[in-house]
């Protein structure tokens, strides 16, 4: 049993309490089977149905309809207890084409990777450029056609702790779960990563696969970046997070 206990709760009208809980097993095999050995946490899951309310101490994954923020499909809060939480847009998934499982794989497995959403790589590149690159774990490999199967249901491919880690040469390990990533920091089409320019002064900014810069004011310890999570093409959020 683990330290860390996450309710998956319905909270959405466009899926049913039975729609949802029938995917809870593969996340939960997702996280034993193939998170916990690459990352080294791991977590229970159980199901909370619409009309129910999460046991006291648990970490929320709420399964809701429309984003509160702008085209945003699911990103990290707290819960009133000031834990933890992950929320997924499901109505706004199934609007713009996207499957609500792999968004919902992808916040659980982030919200596993950085809790607190403080945590960073620094990575030294010379005297005039080093950057911090946000632990975002499945960013780079968001894109539903990256995402894999477990027992029918579809789930988000992650980067291992090796992404991270600027040293490793190309081929030289596996960076992600389905062996799409080749080296350190690669950003798969569709993939994107928060990154700071230490000596620019130009704050927290996104890198896409298609090496666009995103710019944004600030990386909150609440929120900030999640919301820039799975958002559909070219319609990024560019808000400030207070």
């Amino acid at each position: 049993m683990s330290a860390i206990h996450i309710a998956v709760w319905n909270r959405s009208t466009v899926l049913t309490d039975a729609q949802v809980s029938a995917v809870v097993p593969a996340l939960q095999t997702q996280v034993h089977r193939d998170w916990a050995p690459a990352w080294g946490s791991d977590a229970d899951l159980t199901f909370v149905a619409s009309h129910d309310t999460p046991p006291a101490g648990a970490w929320w994954l709420v399964i809701l309809d429309d984003s509160d923020q702008a085209t945003a499909l699911g990103y990290h809060d707290l819960t009133p207890d000031g834990l933890p939480q992950g929320k997924v847009f499901a109505h706004s998934d199934i609007k713009f084409g996207y499957t609500w499982t792999v968004t919902a794989s992808h916040e659980l497995l982030e919200m596993l990777g950085d809790p607190d959403i403080n945590l960073a790589a620094y990575v030294y590149t010379g005297a005039t450029l080093n950057r911090l690159y946000a632990y975002e774990v499945a960013d780079a490999c968001e894109a539903d056609r990256y995402g894999y199967q477990i027992d029918g249901v579809l789930v988000s491919d992650f980067v291992f702790p090796s992404w991270f880690e600027s040293f490793r040469k190309k081929g030289s390990t596996q960076f992600d779960f389905g062996g799409h990533i080749t080296e350190p920091f690669e950003l798969l089409p569709g993939g994107y990563i928060g990154v700071f320019d230490i000596r620019s002064g130009s704050g927290w900014h996104q890198l896409t696969a298609e090496s666009t810069p995103l710019h944004y004011s600030m990386r909150a310890r609440v929120g900030s970046r999640r919301e820039r999570r799975r958002t559909p093409r070219d319609q990024w959020l560019i808000s400030e997070i207070s």
